[in-house]
């Protein structure tokens, strides 16, 4: 047979792939949580925390009459919350809050702008019921913090 054959082309079959990217949390699912706008309240009171100290805070304001609804589990004494974290996560995701290199959270400009256009969705009553009970627990939570504090020091001397 002569090489100088009529090779068809090989035509491929390729599948196109397409990427849709879709924010998984937005500021309107933000405006709809209450309790993640009373986070934002009690954050944007308390400045500056660590997470570890929040969650302290959140349980102790639970047992001093305020509930924020998140499912605590405590081992060895810590409370944890998995549903905390995740509100925390979705904060940080549309940009609401901020993790500081201290490992403290604290409201962005963003964060506070939203936080002063729908603080009106707070009654004076929640306001006043978070403000008393962060002023009876705030003094619980300075050495949780004071911890997070040493414990980067010493990360950061190594």
């Amino acid at each position: 047979m002569p090489k100088e054959q009529a090779q068809q082309p090989a035509t491929e079959k390729s599948k196109e792939v397409k990427i849709i990217a879709k924010q998984v949390f937005t500021l309107s699912d933000i405006e709809k949580n209450p309790r993640a706008l009373k986070l934002l309240y009690v954050i944007n009171n308390v400045g500056s925390i660590s997470e570890k100290a929040l969650q302290y805070l959140l349980y102790y304001m639970r047992e001093s009459g305020v509930d924020f609804k998140y499912a605590f589990t405590t081992i060895g004494g810590v409370p944890s919350s998995r549903e905390l974290l995740n509100e925390i996560l979705s904060l940080k995701y549309v940009g609401l809050i901020e993790s500081l290199p201290n490992r403290k959270i604290v409201l962005t400009g963003l964060g506070k702008e939203f936080l002063a256009s729908h603080l009106n969705a707070l009654s004076e009553e929640e306001k006043n019921l978070l403000n008393k009970a962060l002023e009876d627990v705030k003094p619980k939570i300075v050495p949780i913090d004071a911890e997070v504090d040493i414990k980067l020091k010493r990360q950061s001397r190594r």
